[in-house]
């Protein structure tokens, strides 16, 4: 299970968000202090890049936030990030530097670490995306099972039970995914990854690996 763990997965080195992740071992454990972790640290923040625009709410004072964009907080938005038309964004949002939130995309209880493009018609709940990953149109994360029961991660023969009734995916540093699919609760994909269009995912991706569907997984050459 070593490849789905925290370190396996993102590089938090000197980053705004890497105390949130401290103590826990999977990505999963950080989804319930996100919106505690964005109230403690918002007064802290260095008033020189980021100004408190309401309940809850930091943005960095060089972000771009389109005026038809909504913004509920906890919600911290980092440095160079854009947040386009119609962006709709329902709280407990972490999006750190260079990002992209794009048109009619949105975003609840997650984390983006930095350089993330989630561009158009995106659906992310209860997930963390690391460093350059990219959603391509219309892909979404699904966070709740269709009967409602807690979700697990299955990795091979093997399960990690999350206590969780919601969890989308873990996205691993450089992730990209294609337009159109879905990302099944409990979702994880290691670093450098790669999901074919319109797939529907479902447990682990290996790090530096191509999913074409769930029979064909190949690595990278």
């Amino acid at each position: 299970m070593e490849q789905i763990k925290i370190k396996a997965l993102f590089s938090l080195e000197n980053t705004l968000i890497s105390p949130l992740f401290e103590g826990a071992e999977y990505p999963f454990e950080i989804l319930s202090k996100i919106g505690d972790f964005i109230k403690d640290a918002g007064p802290r923040l260095n008033k020189d890049i980021y100004e408190e625009k309401g309940e809850y709410i930091w943005i960095a004072k060089s972000a771009r936030v389109a005026p038809t964009a909504s913004v509920t907080g906890p919600c911290i938005i980092g440095e160079n990030t854009e947040i386009r038309h119609c962006a709709f964004i329902r709280g407990n949002a972490f999006i750190g530097d260079f990002c992209v939130v794009g048109n009619s995309t949105e975003l609840k209880n997650v984390v983006l670490l930095g350089h993330v493009q989630v561009p158009h018609y995106n659906y992310v709940g209860d997930s963390v995306l690391g460093f350059h990953t990219h959603m391509g149109a219309g892909a979404i994360t699904s966070n709740v099972k269709s009967d409602k029961s807690l979700v697990t991660v299955k990795c091979g023969d093997e399960k990690i039970e999350t206590g969780l009734k919601k969890f989308g995916a873990a996205l691993g540093d450089g992730t990209e995914v294609g337009c159109g699919c879905v990302l099944n609760p409990g979702t994880i994909t290691g670093k450098n990854s790669t999901i074919y269009p319109l797939s529907s995912v479902r447990g682990v991706v290996p790090a530096n690996s191509i999913y074409k569907n769930a029979g064909e997984i190949v690595q990278k050459l």
